[in-house]
């Protein structure tokens, strides 16, 4: 069986796939929003390790089609290191489809084209990459680690090796205060990158966090539930997007949206009013509790 050490996420759409950690923790990890790995020092997973848990996959398991590889971002890997890990995953499930992966925007810069180009030929089809906010401002205060310009050139570098991109930005990160820029700077950024997806988290404080504790000294204001309906119709109506998926199904939002824009572009608007209108019921909170 598969083993698992310490809080394991993923993307909703890898809900289907073999999850397999191949980092613990991230190495960045201080983002001051996230909770997620606070308890778990980054440490690279050994290979036999990772090779054990694929075998014991195999044996009751050989269909196979999509895999996500974890923890926080797997790009920091060394380029030998991942080619190791995916190829053993082709030659192991014949039917692989595609892997994905959390990325950081300076882990996809630090590898050439030719490398990405290289994963992509063993089936990495996908990177999820945080973008968070299209304002620098607000990066530099979640302590992000890296500027809106290295996301833009980072998105852009995967998509020229055929790797899909989704996107995530979190509704309400710049607080009342930083609202409406993080709102139309996000959406420039957005449309800069035009990723495959682009996914919406909303904001929710978790104790022990740098924010939280901003958030009890007064120092940050939380958005109300329709104020981030409302800065999420903001973004929408600045988005310039052609091909790209939009979706706001993570279990934090108070509104699950989908549709492509910029085909669905009203329609999604039109959702998005009537929530602020009280048309449609919101998600309540003991829904949204991760």
């Amino acid at each position: 069986m598969v083993r698992y050490y310490g809080t394991v996420i993923r993307p909703p759409s890898e809900a289907n796939s073999l999850i397999l950690q191949v980092t613990y923790g991230c190495s960045h990890n201080k983002c001051t929003f996230c909770g997620t790995y606070l308890d778990k020092p980054f440490r690279v997973r050994p290979l036999e390790e990772v090779f054990e848990d694929i075998d014991s996959v195999k044996r009751y398991a050989n269909d196979v089609t999509r895999v996500f590889l974890c923890d926080g971002n797997g790009m920091v890997l060394p380029q030998s290191h991942l080619l190791s890990v995916l190829d053993k995953l082709n030659s192991t499930f014949p039917n692989l489809q595609r892997v994905g992966i959390y990325a950081n925007a300076k882990d996809i810069l630090r590898k050439s084209l030719d490398d990405l180009t290289e994963l992509r030929s063993r089936k990495l089809g996908i990177i999820y990459i945080g973008l968070e906010s299209g304002s620098d401002l607000i990066l530099r205060k979640v302590k992000k680690g890296a500027s809106v310009e290295q996301q833009i050139e980072a998105v852009r570098k995967a998509q020229q090796a055929d790797i899909k991109a989704s996107v995530i930005a979190i509704l309400g990160l710049g607080g009342r205060t930083l609202s409406e820029e993080h709102a139309v700077k996000t959406a420039y950024a957005l449309n800069q990158m035009q990723p495959r997806f682009a996914s919406f988290l909303t904001l929710m404080l978790v104790e022990g966090t740098e924010l939280a504790e901003e958030y009890l000294r007064g120092e940050f204001e939380l958005l109300q539930p329709v104020e981030f309906l409302k800065e999420l119709r903001t973004i929408v109506e600045n988005l310039e997007l052609e091909r790209t998926v939009f979706r706001t199904n993570h279990a934090s939002n108070f509104l699950a949206l989908e549709g492509v824009l910029s085909k669905d572009k009203e329609k999604i608007l039109r959702e998005l009013n009537r929530g602020i209108n009280g048309e449609v019921p919101l998600r309540p909170d003991f829904f949204r509790a991760l």
